[in-house]
């Protein structure tokens, strides 16, 4: 299976970097292949670390203006020319999404699969890791707009919330989209 990923590129502390790496070395083991923003840096190089060491394969998106801080040694690695074309092209490589820790481009590109979904778009399965508890007001912020109305589906339908990586890993395949 092709899992995009989508993180943030900082330098975090442990307790976002643990379980990051704790997620990339699930995917490897599982044979998946990491879909992500191709970054050599962060949270990004540290998933692409736990995958890469434990027989996973690495395919990258970048864009043009980060095209410089891009992992060597990527399987496969797709420079996009805008952040828009780059956010498509993760979405097309993948079988399933699974957001992580981020800032603003992490919401951005959350909230995009989740648009994607609620109109019936794609049906790939969507996880949000919430490592650390870092998602509680975002998860509590999409069970009021469900309950208000706000969503035309069922928030289930549309996403999965996970407290720890192996969650995350074990609902992508016991959902994995047929081919």
């Amino acid at each position: 299976m092709r899992i995009c990923v989508f993180l943030s590129a900082a330098d975090l502390d442990a307790r976002y970097t643990g379980p990051a790496r704790d997620f990339g070395e699930l995917i490897g083991k599982g044979g998946h292949t990491l879909v992500w923003g191709g970054s050599d840096t962060g949270l990004m190089k540290v998933v692409a670390d736990g995958v890469h060491e434990a027989g996973g394969r690495l395919l990258g998106v970048s864009v043009e203006f980060l095209a410089n801080k891009v992992r060597p040694g990527a399987d496969e690695m797709v420079i996009a020319s805008d952040l828009a074309e780059r956010k498509r092209l993760l979405l097309e490589k993948a079988d399933a999404v699974v957001i992580m820790v981020g800032g603003t481009g992490t919401l951005d590109e959350a909230t995009e699969i989740l648009e994607l979904k609620k109109h019936g778009r794609t049906d790939k399965p969507v996880v949000l890791l919430n490592t650390a508890g870092f998602y509680d007001g975002l998860e509590q912020q999409f069970r009021r707009m469900e309950a208000e109305g706000f969503l035309p589906r069922p928030l289930v339908e549309l996403m999965h919330f996970a407290a720890e990586p192996a969650d995350a890993l074990a609902y992508l395949e016991a959902n994995r989209p047929v081919d």
